[in-house]
């Protein structure tokens, strides 16, 4: 079971970079494809199925933020994924806004990834700290 949570995980985690990174560049070419409703609705769908999956997956494996470092660096990224990606998507941001925000919230992706491949608080910045 454990290995089917995680094949889930991983395939959101992949539709979400996916699906944040198309409307990103949507935004940047003022696309009318980001008034579409299946835009705003299927996000949310997936990022439900991936925090279903990231719950599942901490209780199986008994590893919790505040206890494991590895899984808090993971959750506070996500935050700060959260943020980034809002302001990179708001409509009512400056573009140069928009795209310094996009591109952060890119990298903290990247980083929550490698915290995730590592199971190490810094991820790949582990190198520079």
């Amino acid at each position: 079971m454990y290995a089917l949570v995680k094949y889930v995980h991983l395939f959101s985690v992949s539709l979400s970079l996916a699906g944040f990174f198309l409307r990103g560049l949507l935004l940047m070419r003022d696309s009318p494809l980001m008034k579409a409703r299946w835009i705003k609705v299927l996000p949310h769908i997936n990022d439900t199925i991936l925090l279903a999956a990231a719950l599942s997956l901490a209780v199986m494996s008994d590893q919790y933020p505040f206890v494991a470092g590895w899984v808090t660096a993971k959750v506070l990224g996500v935050i700060a994924y959260i943020i980034l990606g809002s302001l990179a998507l708001r409509e009512g941001s400056s573009p140069m806004t928009r795209i310094v925000c996009w591109l952060a919230a890119l990298a903290v992706f990247g980083w929550i990834v490698s915290v995730a491949l590592t199971r190490q608080p810094a991820g790949f910045l582990a190198g520079v700290l």
